[in-house]
């Protein structure tokens, strides 16, 4: 089990009620403008054998404005102007599940083939602000700002994968994992590109307890609907991941 921070930054596209805007945020953008930045992300693996069973939950509520969002398309069908002020918050859920199998071993080298699905949760709020007098069409108007909002939006996709792990001494462990997933079913097209490092740190009762540093990338297109109903989601959240795994 392990409890982990990743680090997450958003680069691509985000389109709520047929209205887009183009994200560029690190995760220190995120930190000084969300005025919420909430976080709960967990790794399980089982194994037995060759055998292996994965699963993976992330939950994050940011928000993200000024000079990281910029229109793409505006708003279609709005009488009036819109202000350059426009923020982005976004609630999300991901969550992996699947199983592994080690086709290949060479001394400290192991080679496994990853299959499972990856779930998809997600709320969107686009907001303006408003100047002058203006229509928006089916957009909410409070006070001096306007909100698309996507209300509950979910898919699941299949993935397929592999992951290599290297013992680089007794304690110590490299993994690489590569993943591709949608296929159309879910998303038009997903991919997830992870490397970890683990090293033990003891044992205490019986349970031995590694710190894991790495990096995670993790790409997304996923679109329904057209018009004013059109949400997209053209996405990769990418950055370092921290975590503390207990081995049982």
């Amino acid at each position: 089990m392990t409890p982990y921070g990743w680090l997450t930054a958003l680069d691509g596209t985000q389109t709520v009620r047929g209205r887009s805007v183009k994200v560029d945020a690190s995760f220190i953008d995120i930190v000084e403008e969300s005025d919420t930045l909430v976080a709960l992300m967990g790794d399980f693996e089982a194994r037995n054998g060759p055998f292996g069973l994965l699963a993976n939950v992330v939950w994050s509520k940011i928000g993200v404005e000024r000079d990281n969002v910029r229109s793409r398309t505006l708003a279609p069908g709005i009488t009036g102007t819109l202000g350059t002020s426009l923020s982005l918050d976004i609630e999300m859920a991901i969550a992996e599940i699947g199983a592994a199998y080690e086709v290949a071993r060479s001394g400290p080298l192991a080679f496994d083939i990853l299959a499972g699905a990856r779930y998809w949760y997600q709320e969107g709020d686009l907001s303006f602000g408003v100047t002058g007098t203006v229509e928006v069409g089916d957009l909410e108007v409070t006070g001096a700002r306007a909100f698309a909002r996507s209300g509950s939006v979910d898919w699941l996709d299949p993935m397929i994968g592999a992951r290599v792990r290297y013992a680089l001494a007794p304690g110590h462990e490299l993994q690489l994992r590569g993943d591709i997933g949608g296929f159309g079913v879910g998303s038009d097209f997903s991919w997830q590109a992870i490397g970890a490092y683990g090293f033990e740190l003891g044992t205490y009762q019986g349970v031995t307890f590694s710190g894991v540093v790495g990096y995670r990338a993790l790409y997304v297109d996923y679109v329904q609907g057209e018009g004013r109903q059109r949400y997209e989601f053209d996405m990769l959240q990418h950055g370092p991941i921290l975590g503390i795994s207990a081995r049982f």
